[in-house]
């Protein structure tokens, strides 16, 4: 029996000895494989042009993110004012009501759709030739409008009436009160709104591959596929957004101050 017992516990020893040196190993193969995969990846982004391609898909993101963003806060504004305008005559609420249509099409509808109907059927329709950069930026500005005139909405609404009154007491009309007085004091209260929305963009670059731009997924999948190894690139990729959002977020607080400080001097 003591044979036995001593014979069994031997071969537990010798059975933990070698499963650790298994696992051992098995970690030692997991980080060489993700070291290999870093090899491979750095040999693409580096010698074979990769980083040409990040940084125009990089240029591209920021561009359509942007200008969308420019062309959403016009938009937007100019619809925020319409349907804030006092509807006692017909034109106000035939505006009102073509305004709303507007933001419940494109707030109802997913920006891929928006997209590909433009892409490959309306602008097609119209004989009008566009690259997928620039039918994003159209998309993406007229989305954005949406939402910015809603944003745009509740900050013009936060504002006291009494500023739009008094600046039609010193002989302003309704669109220069609305230009000099209200609409400024507006921005202020929607700029941390605002600075989301731009994030939102950034984020949603991610789907122009689907009308042929070149954004900064089609770059890492590029990448990827001359690599047959996607996780590293996806990973670089996944930390350039971060950066952005937070170097975005970071510009958005420095503003915040700066008009925090000059409303206190004033």
């Amino acid at each position: 029996m003591w044979r036995q017992f001593s014979l069994l516990g031997c071969c537990r020893r010798c059975g933990q000895k070698d499963l650790s040196a298994f696992l051992h190993i098995g970690k030692g193969e997991k980080m060489g494989n993700f070291g290999q995969k870093i090899d491979k990846f750095i040999e693409i982004f580096l010698e074979q042009n990769g980083y040409v391609r990040v940084l125009e898909g990089l240029q591209n993101t920021l561009l359509i993110a942007i200008t969308g963003l420019i062309i959403g806060i016009l938009i937007g504004t100019l619809i925020a004012t319409v349907r804030v305008v006092p509807k006692y005559k017909r034109l106000p609420r035939i505006l009102n009501g073509i305004c709303g249509f507007y933001v419940a099409l494109f707030r109802g509808t997913p920006i891929v759709v928006q997209l590909l109907v433009f892409y490959y059927v309306l602008l097609p329709m119209m004989g009008v030739r566009l690259t997928g950069v620039q039918v994003s930026m159209l998309v993406f500005g007229l989305n954005s409008g949406a939402y910015i005139s809603e944003i745009m909405r509740s900050g013009i609404q936060s504002v006291d009436p009494g500023q739009l009154e008094a600046g039609r007491a010193v002989g302003l009309g309704f669109g220069a009160s609305m230009c000099r007085i209200v609409i400024p004091q507006a921005v202020k209260n929607i700029l941390p709104t605002l600075g989301n929305e731009f994030i939102s963009l950034i984020k949603e670059t991610s789907v122009v591959s689907f009308v042929g731009a070149a954004d900064l997924y089609v770059a890492f999948n590029y990448i990827g596929s001359n690599s047959y190894e996607f996780m590293v690139p996806y990973l670089v990729m996944a930390l350039i957004y971060i950066v952005l959002v937070l170097l975005i977020s970071l510009l958005i607080k420095l503003l915040e101050r700066s008009l925090k400080k000059s409303d206190r001097r004033n």
